[in-house]
This record gives C-alpha cells, sequence and structure tokens, in this order.
C-alpha cells in the first residue's frame, strides 16, 4: 500500500524545483514507462493497476488502485502505469559530428518532439540554453516517446560553449541561405530560436551562417514550428549522408 506521503512525494515530481532537488523524475504511460525500463536508467519505484502491462521479465512493481494513481498522477485521465526514474548525471559535451543547440525553446511539446527527431536522425548530442523547458517536464517526456533516454541532452550557457566547440555553427533564421541548396559540412552545430523571438543576439553574433526554409504558400503564415523547421534541417542534413 502506497502512502499519503509518498503520493505526495510522487506527486510533487511533477514540479521542476522537486525533481531539482531530489533527482528524480516521473514517467506516465505504458508505452512511455516500458520504453524507459529497456534502457540503463535507475527506476525508484513501478506502480501499476494493471501489473501484466509490464514487461513480463520484469518483477519489481508494486500494485495500486485506481484512486491511488490518480493521486500520484499529473495527467487528467492517469494512464495504467507510472514508475520514478532518477535523473542520470549529465554527460560531458563532446564536440564531434553534428549537434543541436536549443535557444530558449519553452514548450514542452516542442522540446519532446526535438528530443525524437534527434533520435531518429541519429543526432546524438543536444544542448540546451539554461533557459529552456526542463527535459523532464512530464508533458516533454510524453512527447519523447521514449527518447530522452537516447540523447544526451546538456544545460548549459551556450555562448562560450559554441565559441569553444571549433564547430562552424548555423542558425536557423528566416533571413538565411536557402537549406535546399546549402553544401552542409560532415560535422557542426544547428541552432535552433525561441518560439517567438528566435535565436538570442549574443548567440547569434557566434553563428557562421544563418540557414532558412523557403516559404512556398502565402505569406500570410508567418513561421514555421521550431519543431516542425528542426524536421525539415535535419532531413535537409542527412540527405548527403543517404
Amino acid at each position: 500500500m502506497v502512502g499519503k506521503s509518498q503520493l505526495k512525494f510522487i506527486k510533487s515530481l511533477q514540479l521542476k524545483k522537486y525533481r531539482k532537488a531530489n533527482g528524480l523524475f516521473v514517467a506516465e504511460g505504458v508505452k512511455l514507462v516500458n520504453e524507459l525500463l529497456k534502457t540503463d536508467l535507475e527506476s525508484e519505484g513501478v506502480y501499476t493497476t494493471q501489473p501484466e502491462l509490464l514487461p513480463s521479465e520484469f518483477s519489481s512493481f508494486e500494485r495500486i488502485g485506481e484512486s491511488d494513481l490518480k493521486r500520484m498522477s499529473g495527467l487528467k485521465t492517469p494512464n495504467k502505469v507510472l514508475a520514478v526514474f532518477r535523473i542520470p548525471r549529465a554527460p560531458e559535451a563532446v564536440m564531434e559530428e553534428w549537434t543541436i543547440a536549443l535557444d530558449g525553446v519553452k514548450d514542452p511539446g516542442n522540446l519532446g518532439t526535438i528530443i525524437r527527431l534527434c533520435d531518429w536522425f541519429g543526432i546524438r548530442q543536444l544542448l540546451c540554453s539554461e533557459d529552456t523547458v526542463d527535459c523532464y517536464n512530464p508533458k516533454v517526456l510524453q512527447a519523447t516517446m521514449g527518447s530522452i533516454a537516447r540523447v544526451n541532452i546538456i544545460y548549459t550557457p551556450l555562448e562560450p560553449l559554441l565559441i569553444k566547440s571549433g564547430l562552424p555553427v548555423y542558425g536557423a533564421d528566416m533571413e538565411g541561405e536557402n537549406v535546399y541548396g546549402l553544401n552542409w559540412p560532415t560535422s557542426g552545430i544547428l541552432v535552433m530560436g525561441n518560439e517567438a523571438h528566435g535565436i538570442s543576439d549574443e548567440v547569434c553574433e557566434v553563428m557562421e551562417k544563418k540557414v532558412s526554409i523557403p516559404q512556398f504558400g502565402k505569406s500570410t503564415t508567418e513561421s514555421l514550428n521550431v519543431a516542425t523547421a528542426t524536421a525539415v534541417f535535419l532531413s535537409e542534413l542527412r540527405r548527403k549522408d543517404s
């Protein structure tokens, strides 16, 4: 039986300050939890109303009732399985191959989708400015569909690291060079900016080249969603390798 203090503690992990203080995060849903249980992430507790939904070889869980699951969940409609994982230690940045850098991306869905895109396109490292949304935000986790365990995510002041990297730095900008005619180098850093304001002036100063996706439709559309734009850039970046 899960005690009231434990229920309250797990619920508190929906908030960043408690995740940071305790080094733990919550994952919810059968698919997400099962994906993360297959990785090297350290599980601190798995709670489910239907144990048969967990991997057959997994036995370290606690069966709970619907009411307890609802009390510890951050979802309006809890999804049968919830797990608490230890936040892994952030790796050191390795400036090899291609890296994506996010400058002030605020929307959890965008970050989660970008993490999933990095996983799909074989981008091993994602740099995030310190004002980018927390990657262990529950909405981010849902959007990653488990990819968060396969991408190294590092929160850091971007400008000094970009300068130090020794790699060419490209940035998404509506006034930049057409992405479809670009000759991508074998390694570099691609910076994607804030949904409303784009890339900060400080980071723009260290970029070598601005790149853009041309608009073919009517000019009434202001811009592409940052996750959608990232997908286009990564597709073009990888096309030369296919």
